[in-house]
């Protein structure tokens, strides 16, 4: 965690050599090109998924026999997301405080929604959002998963979470070969998701955790929820709403819908040092445990 906080993604590193991530990012596309045709697209996808997962739990117990622990500790550090995420995060801030079109561009590298139409709010919105979610996502779930059952472990994550991010739409194409990779993401993120809540909610703790609860349950997916729940009423702000994808609209409730709408680039900014906050929690207790 304190290699991933201090070196994040180093450019000079990563342009000479394919990260991890996008070298998964290609094997899901051609399986997905490959198989995601014809008939039986459902049990095509429970199969390829099924491949992934073997093959991320063999690599990464063939990686912990080679590795000492100071290259396990690398490559944890590496498929660990906390600096960038909040780089971008941030950066949308300050690219909202240029213009609303700076804003519209920044937020669409780091949200999956349609970004043409957004307004600053929803600029914001979407930002916070994707800084709560990928927080539980990209930091704590991988950290606990490499603490459950080490490289193994953190591989079958990742892997299941990027195909998850690549195939686990429910579109028309991904709807049946896509749905085995998003209910075992939903599967492994179950524990994660609510530990990241309970982070967050620990920087504001006269908050209830029953609206928390209850407010989480108003979310499509049934992990994002918590964070994004804990980070809106944290914030006082109202998170989700009505937003599209692919040029369909939603109608999507709000999460905390009696917080604040109208959003601007300081409350990104806000999110950016709750996010430092629950990480430095989240070290905290990594290393009591350690101790223990």
């Amino acid at each position: 965690m304190l290699l991933d906080a201090a070196l994040g993604e180093p450019r000079w590193l990563w342009d000479r050599l394919t990260h991890p991530a996008i070298l998964m990012g290609r094997l899901i596309g051609f399986l997905d090109n490959r198989f995601n045709e014809g008939s039986n697209r459902k049990l095509k996808g429970a199969i390829v998924l099924l491949a992934l997962a073997f093959g991320a739990i063999t690599l990464g117990a063939a990686l912990q026999i080679l590795l000492g622990p100071l290259g396990q500790i690398i490559i944890c550090a590496i498929l660990l997301a906390q600096k960038s995420l909040v780089d971008h995060v941030a950066a949308t801030g300050n690219a909202l405080r240029l213009s609303l079109g700076d804003g519209r561009r920044a937020v669409a590298q780091i949200v999956g929604r349609d970004t043409t139409n957004m307004d600053a709010s929803a600029v914001a919105r979407g930002a916070i959002e994707s800084g709560a979610e990928n927080f539980s996502d990209g930091v704590i779930a991988p950290a606990f998963w490499f603490a459950i059952g080490g490289l193994p472990a953190l591989l079958l994550y990742k892997i299941t979470n990027t195909a998850d991010s690549m195939i686990g739409y429910k579109t028309e194409r991904h709807a049946d070969f896509g749905w085995a990779s998003a209910r075992f993401d939903d599967v492994l993120n179950f524990i994660p998701a609510r530990l990241t809540t309970i982070l967050i909610w620990a920087l504001h703790p006269r908050t209830s955790p029953l609206a928390i609860w209850s407010d989480a349950g108003l979310h499509r997916s049934p992990n994002a929820g918590w964070p994004e729940a804990a980070m809106a009423h944290t914030l006082n702000i109202a998170l989700s709403g009505p937003r599209s994808y692919f040029g369909k609209p939603t109608s999507d409730p709000f999460v905390n819908p009696t917080g604040r709408h109208d959003l601007t680039s300081d409350d990104i900014d806000e999110s950016v040092k709750t996010l430092w906050k629950a990480w430095a929690i989240a070290l905290a207790v990594s290393a009591l445990m350690g101790l223990l």
